[in-house]
């Protein structure tokens, strides 16, 4: 793999972590991930709240400005897709949701040595080489 591409870890979690998480970003009643995070001046986001505010944010400014608009908004407003993303979250590091190779391997063993009794149900790790990653639908699909 190039060392320029960089990388993204996302965690799915059980819907009692999720609802916790949502309403307190900082982990204050999970402890040892609220430490992770810290280690690595790292932040969660709920895919489903990222999703939401693109939405609003091409709704504001002007939907044909947004590519994936239509896309994000169909798939919020599909009742099984939004439970999905209600429990995916992506780890931000540094307020980026893209970073060095190092900083994902970290975070990736840190997190999968919580276990599962933390809540964590899954770990996924991307990158941003084109060849590994779908590529945005065309308009309107």
């Amino acid at each position: 793999m190039d060392d320029t591409w960089k990388f993204q870890i996302r965690i799915g979690v059980s819907a009692e972590l999720a609802a916790a998480l949502r309403a307190d970003p900082a982990c204050a009643s999970h402890a040892a991930l609220r430490d992770v995070l810290r280690r690595h001046d790292a932040s969660l986001k709920c895919q489903y709240d990222a999703f939401a505010d693109y939405v609003d944010e091409a709704r504001r400014l002007g939907p044909e400005k947004y590519p994936l608009y239509e896309w994000t908004r169909q798939t919020i407003e599909n009742p099984e897709k939004k439970a999905k993303y209600l429990q995916s979250f992506t780890v931000y590091v540094d307020g980026e949701e893209v970073y060095a190779k190092e900083t994902a391997d970290a975070l990736q063993s840190e997190l999968a040595g919580l276990g599962a009794g933390a809540g964590i149900v899954s770990i996924a790790r991307f990158d941003t080489n084109p060849a590994n990653n779908p590529q945005p639908p065309a308009r309107g699909q």
